[in-house]
């Protein structure tokens, strides 16, 4: 809100943009602000990904959140919502990540997807998914959640050249592994008619704001599983029927 108590969209993202960067993110949460509500929140998500872009970056896809029973649990909110992916934050399988550069940092096990030149799903594979864990409203709001971009902070994804598409008729089991451990356990799928599901929403949501899902596209699709808060020195693996197929440690 700006001085006269208009909601400023462009002012706040520059706050959001500036915070981001210092890894001090959504500080304005904090403050007993009126809650956003969700088209303002993602009007403010929309304005820092133009900075971002602006600032050199590229928007490399999407993610779909708060959807799957173990988030919605820990959040104690229900989506679904939309956030962007940035190219400047994907990493390749095996990376080495700094603790000290995220917020909080903590991870998701999900499944994402490719689009392809059909506009259909091209491919379909385990990530990790990266967050600045931080809340600072209270109570939890959507508001505060898409206007942080869904808390993404990045995606670790496999190598896709030699990661063979899941196939969803299977009754395959999806795990977080934290140092060679099991935590977590679920299907691959948050929704219930699976990628496809995922994919058909989010098309709609982003045609509802005049946005397009483009070939190439990654899509992820949330995840039946919680988030995980990792620490300094921790290795973090995704598999699928006891196969890890992604993973990264933290440093």
């Amino acid at each position: 809100m700006d001085g006269s108590g208009t909601f400023d969209a462009i002012g706040l993202a520059a706050r959001q943009w500036s915070e981001y960067r210092r890894v001090t993110p959504g500080r304005w949460f904090a403050e007993g602000h009126r809650p956003l509500a969700r088209d303002e929140a993602y009007a403010v998500q929309s304005e820092v990904a133009r900075l971002r872009v602006a600032a050199g970056d590229s928007v490399a896809g999407w993610k779909v959140g708060c959807i799957g029973p173990g988030v919605v649990e820990q959040f104690g909110m229900t989506g679904p919502i939309r956030a962007r992916l940035f190219t400047s934050e994907l990493h390749a399988s095996g990376a080495t990540l700094r603790h000290a550069a995220y917020a909080n940092l903590a991870i998701e096990g999900e499944m994402a997807v490719r689009v392809g030149a059909d506009g259909g799903i091209a491919a379909s594979f385990p990530v990790i998914e990266l967050h600045h864990f931080v809340f600072r409203g209270s109570p939890k709001t959507l508001g505060e959640l898409i206007a942080n971009n869904g808390l993404n902070a990045g995606v670790v994804l496999p190598d896709e050249t030699k990661s063979a598409s899941i196939d969803e008729s299977a009754d395959h089991r999806l795990a977080v592994r934290i140092d060679g451990r099991d935590v977590d356990v679920g299907s691959l799928w948050a929704m219930p008619g699976g990628a496809a599901e995922s994919v058909r929403w989010l098309r709609d949501d982003l045609a509802r704001h005049g946005l397009v899902l483009g070939a190439g596209d990654l899509v992820l699709t949330g995840t039946p599983l919680a988030l995980h808060p990792v620490r300094v020195g921790q290795h973090v693996g995704i598999s699928i029927d006891d196969d890890v197929r992604v993973e990264c440690r933290v440093v």
